[in-house]
């Protein structure tokens, strides 16, 4: 069996973090939980995907903020936030206020592009500029140079008795270091390289030099590593759907299988006029897994993953889950839990 470079250091989770339309709140509860679940078995990161306009979590800084009051030491991330949604002066202020409560855990992650669907929710969304809107990577420096402390005004001072500042305020020193950028192309994990982020590699890539999944994300992982003032030490998380089973009852397994049976025919060719190509989801035991990751080419250039959970799936799922990947899957890669939370039994 091929064997990784170095165990895996980093492990964490992405939810989407469901709700009932009728009734959100439960979903947002349950989010909270297993995050907090994620926590009490030594994940080092939780992250929390974004959606717009649909039924999952919109607002990811928000739910991260309550989050940040439940938990203590596990890192909170976003998986990532589209900027075309966004204001990089005002996401800064949010961002740098989660990272403050959360005591310099927040892992943001962003992307570039229109918001989906652009044409029918532009006049809601940019109802007098949507026309002049660039939505390419001068975001992603204009966020960045806010979260460095580069001025967003030439006033500072006071003003009868209120002070301004011509910075964003909070100041919340690292949290630029911290920024993630979720890339899928060549061009991506360059740029990302280039500008000193760090890179979030998920499930979906672009087939550019090749049409095999692992080859193309390898392709960008050093790509990335190549442009980047860090080098090999420059720091990427790859994200795959990853099901262990070991602790699942007979009516999860199938479950499990059935959704991934469901999900194999798009991993066979690259899809649309972008080329995307999808990796196979993996489900199985833990020790099945650990071998079918040593063989993936992408995987072995990584120290830091965080496995994204399926969407559909019950809380109680992704509690077995969880629990899986940290007792049996996470072992197997080499990875061991934060000291303070070894030996910690799950509720």
């Amino acid at each position: 069996m091929p064997l990784p470079s170095e165990p895996l250091r980093k492990l964490g989770f992405l939810t989407i973090g469901l709700f009932d339309p009728d009734d959100p709140r439960p979903g947002h509860e349950s989010t909270l939980e297993i995050i907090e679940l994620g926590e009490r078995l030594g994940f080092d990161s939780a992250w929390v995907r974004h959606r717009h306009l649909q039924h999952g979590i919109s607002s990811p800084v928000a739910v991260l903020a309550a989050a940040s009051q439940r938990t203590s030491r596990i890192a909170l991330g976003t998986a990532v936030i589209p900027l075309g949604w966004e204001n990089p002066l005002r996401l800064a202020e949010d961002l740098a206020t989660v990272d403050v409560l959360s005591g310099g855990r927040l892992n943001p992650g962003v992307s570039v592009g229109p918001p989906m669907h652009f044409d029918r929710v532009k006049d809601a969304l940019y109802p007098h500029t949507a026309n002049a809107e660039d939505f390419g990577h001068d975001r992603v420096r204009r966020l960045l140079g806010f979260l460095r402390g580069e001025p967003a005004t030439d006033f500072s001072g006071t003003e009868g008795i209120e002070v301004f500042s011509d910075r964003v305020e909070p100041r919340s020193p690292g949290l630029a270091d911290r920024l993630w950028y979720g890339g899928g192309s060549l061009r991506s994990a360059r740029w990302a390289g280039r500008h000193g982020l760090n890179l979030l590699t998920s499930n979906v890539v672009k087939a550019e030099e090749s049409e095999d999944f692992a080859e193309v994300q390898l392709s960008h992982v050093r790509a990335f590593r190549a442009h980047h003032p860090d080098g090999e030490r420059a720091r990427v998380s790859q994200g795959l759907v990853v099901i262990p089973t070991d602790g699942a009852t007979a009516a999860q397994r199938a479950k499990y299988e059935e959704y991934v049976r469901r999900r194999t025919p798009r991993t066979t060719s690259p899809h649309g006029p972008a080329r995307l190509v999808y990796a196979p989801d993996l489900v199985g035991p833990s020790a099945e897994l650990a071998e079918r990751l040593h063989a993936h080419a992408a995987f072995r250039e990584v120290d830091e993953v965080a496995f994204a959970l399926p969407f559909t799936f019950a809380h109680d799922d992704y509690v077995q889950i969880l629990t899986d990947l940290a007792t049996g899957l996470g072992p197997a890669l080499g990875w061991r839990p934060a000291d303070d939370h070894r030996g910690v039994t799950p509720a």
